[in-house]
């Protein structure tokens, strides 16, 4: 008979997906999912609903009776696995801290129902070392934590070459302020302007599409970059194999799936100059590291790379051996699967 897992986190992002899937395909779970229906453009109804979300989460454990639950976020569907009452539960930590944004009049709240569900969790995910130092500044108890990224699909994120003469630069994060494209379109006006050809691709959607597309249009560049908008995840390996660098500009940054699928791809990474991106880049060796919103930097950055082929040739070569022993789904997948197994059996 299988374990049945219920999920409670935001099912249709492609973390969450990656995350289930695994433990469909290694774990032989069954899984069910709870998430808000609300949605966050209606902050006062999906607050009230959050509210009431313990009582939906207890008549779905006392019908479906899971084996355990995990949940994304600590600071939000974790902690609401911490009062499900579940005999076992795994939380997972998705940002550096998850107490974001910092000037938030909610962040003494979200401190206080992070601390309960660190308590209550039975194990407690930190996708990369970024996330475990939080966890030890603020006490927990860090034989619980299992520091593991989920990893990505080899077989479809494959290495290609890419012998282009110009820079063929793509962006993969969704278009959100806290990713910064609009500096990423600004550092291609200023390669624009000293006479640089380049392409630049942008997947994905976002409250900022029509505003980037303006932006593009005022640098005059807008014939050199394609939104793409939504793409399925399964169209991503295409993208990635036909450019040659990979730019990402987050202002805070957990663990990076978007990052390996790029490296396993063979882009050069340039990414922000942040704790999540420096636990895996090394300025100048596999990769650029960017201060957050230095257009200019970016721009020099970019032309320093572009100029630099020997030394970016030997780096993504680095970047996929490192991604094959360090973030491979089939490798990581099995191991977590087998923890809950493992877990679940100890709680009974």
């Amino acid at each position: 008979m299988n374990r049945k897992i219920l999920f409670l986190g935001e099912s249709y992002r492609a973390d969450a997906i990656t995350w289930m899937k695994g433990l469909k395909e290694f774990g032989d779970f069954e899984i069910i999912t709870w998430e808000l229906q609300t949605s966050n453009n209606y902050r006062s109804k999906r607050i009230l609903e959050y509210f009431f979300a313990p009582i939906s989460i207890r008549k779905i454990i006392k019908k479906e009776k899971p084996d355990m639950v995990i949940a994304e976020r600590t600071t939000s569907y974790g902690f609401l696995a911490a009062l499900s009452g579940s005999k076992t539960i795994a939380i997972a930590q998705q940002g550096r801290t998850d107490l974001w944004p910092e000037e938030s009049k909610l962040y003494p709240f979200k401190k206080f129902i992070q601390k309960y569900a660190f308590k209550k969790a039975h194990l407690i995910h930190a996708w990369g070392p970024v996330m475990s130092i939080h966890m030890k500044a603020v006490g927990v108890d860090m034989s619980k934590v299992l520091v593991l990224p989920k990893g990505i699909d080899l077989s479809l994120f494959t290495p290609s070459t890419n012998n282009s003469n110009k820079i063929k630069a793509i962006v993969t994060r969704s278009l959100q302020p806290e990713y910064r494209h609009d500096s990423i379109l600004k550092a291609f006006g200023i390669l624009n302007q000293k006479g640089f050809d380049f392409s630049l691709t942008i997947v994905g959607d976002g409250n900022r599409l029509q505003f980037l597309k303006d932006l593009a249009k005022e640098l005059q560049i807008e014939n050199k970059v394609i939104f793409t908008g939504r793409i399925p995840n399964t169209e991503l390996p295409k993208l990635l194999q036909q450019s040659n660098i990979y730019i990402s500009m987050p202002i805070t940054e957990g663990v990076s799936a978007s990052l390996f699928e790029a490296m396993a791809c063979n882009c050069y990474p340039l990414v922000s100059d942040i704790p999540g991106n420096q636990s895996w880049i090394t300025h100048r060796e596999n990769g650029q590291l960017i201060e957050i919103d230095n257009i200019e930097m970016l721009a020099e950055e970019l032309i320093w790379s572009f100029k630099n082929a020997e030394l970016r040739n030997e780096a993504i070569i680095q970047n996929r051996k490192f991604v094959e022993e360090n973030a491979n789904y089939d490798i990581n997948m099995k191991v977590i699967a087998d923890r809950y197994h493992k877990l679940i059996d100890s709680r009974n």
